[in-house]
């Protein structure tokens, strides 16, 4: 996938991002490197190969699932500006 700097330059609005044209640049060559690694890895023949959930085959070491902490919520809740039935309120944020 090629980009140009103009599609940078959406990008960078869209995500509310000042850029300059240096920065532009840099980010395209950037971009087009990462696309590029793409490319090569799509190149790859992965015909019979079983999809991994870990290089090595590992598995993942879990804890116990125990209470380590005591219940605090009245402390936690008293600098609360608002709160109702042990839940914190915040205003509505919508633009």
């Amino acid at each position: 996938m090629a980009l140009d700097l103009d599609q940078v330059r959406r990008i960078a609005h869209l995500a509310r991002i000042e850029i300059t044209d240096d920065e532009a640049q840099r980010t395209l060559d950037q971009l087009s490197d990462i696309f590029a690694m793409i490319e090569r890895m799509r190149a790859v023949d992965t015909t019979g190969i079983e999809p991994m959930a870990h290089p090595l085959g590992g598995h993942q070491r879990l804890r116990d699932d125990a209470i380590t902490e005591p219940d605090q919520r009245t402390l936690n809740l008293a600098n609360a500006p608002e709160q109702q039935d042990g839940l914190f309120l915040v205003p509505r944020v919508i633009e």
